[in-house]
């Protein structure tokens, strides 16, 4: 496995196998690798010829309050990890090398940008899209892999692929979770053992929303505040938005009807975590 900080030696070192025709699998992180990562790196392995990781920690799509200078980084373990899960390069630019200079031109996806985690992230799908745009031109490959926790950004990510015309295939790979249901992330290892027990509040809440539709509820308000009262339950919990929703538009429904889209963000402590369910069939 190779590992390396610049744009035009990871070009070099992919030359050989595009001149080839060999498939080239993609996974974008921003490390402090877990196993949802993993899972993507092992999925590309099987499905393609080369896989490239990517690890950067991306400024533009932390608002100014928000923790982009403790996000945990650890490269030295993240390469051990990515090579393991069948890795053959990782991309690991600096800032300076990603942004020589103030960028310009960005890319903005509209309209599902703008409620949910666009909402209360102002700028921080803008920083997404252009960050994964400049990635995407960099490495160039066939498929790329995202995980369905960060669901809005799966639905941006491939937005922007197919209005751009990237020929790229957007693979989505579902949340990988603990045994007790908290989703993989990597802002998971910011909580303290009682936190983290608290965090469990998150796909309590979101299993009790699907019970209650699966028992036949259609009323998506009885289903909120009934998800509502759960999490305020919670003392270490604090909800800054629920949702039920079209899971392409993410606009709300009042009426449930299939497929509806569950989610959540919730700060527990300082730290805010999100996770979701889709409900396919009613």
């Amino acid at each position: 496995m190779s590992v390396t900080e610049r744009i035009e030696e990871l070009r070099s070192l992919l030359a050989p196998a595009r001149r080839e025709g060999r498939s080239i699998g993609f996974v974008p992180t921003m490390g402090y690798l877990h196993a949802g990562h993993l899972t993507l790196m092992q999925r590309a392995r099987e499905e393609n010829d080369v896989v490239v990781a990517s690890i950067f920690v991306n400024p533009l799509q932390f608002g100014p309050k928000e923790d982009y200078q403790r996000y945990p980084r650890d490269l030295a373990r993240d390469a051990e990890l990515a090579r393991e899960a069948g890795v053959d390069f990782i991309f690991a630019p600096s800032v300076e090398e990603m942004y020589p200079q103030e960028m310009l031109a960005q890319v903005d996806v509209a309209r599902i940008t703008d409620r949910l985690e666009g909402a209360a992230r102002p700028g921080h799908f803008r920083g997404v899209a252009t960050v994964v745009a400049k990635l995407f031109n960099i490495v160039q490959p066939d498929r790329a892999y995202f995980g369905q926790k960060d669901y809005q950004q799966l639905l941006v990510i491939r937005r922007m692929v197919r209005d751009l015309s990237y020929p790229i295939e957007v693979v989505a790979v579902p949340t990988v979770r603990e045994e007790d249901g908290l989703a993989m992330s990597s802002r998971n290892s910011y909580l303290n053992p009682q936190e983290r027990q608290a965090a469990t509040v998150l796909i309590r809440a979101l299993r009790l929303g699907r019970e209650r539709i699966e028992s036949g509820e259609r009323n998506a308000q009885r289903v909120r505040t009934a998800m509502q009262e759960l999490i305020a339950q919670e003392p270490l919990a604090r909800l800054e938005y629920l949702s039920i929703a079209d899971p392409e538009t993410l606009r709300e429904q009042e009426t449930i009807t299939a497929p509806a889209f569950l989610s959540l963000a919730v700060f527990i402590g300082k730290t805010r975590l999100i996770d979701n369910l889709l409900i396919e069939t009613l």
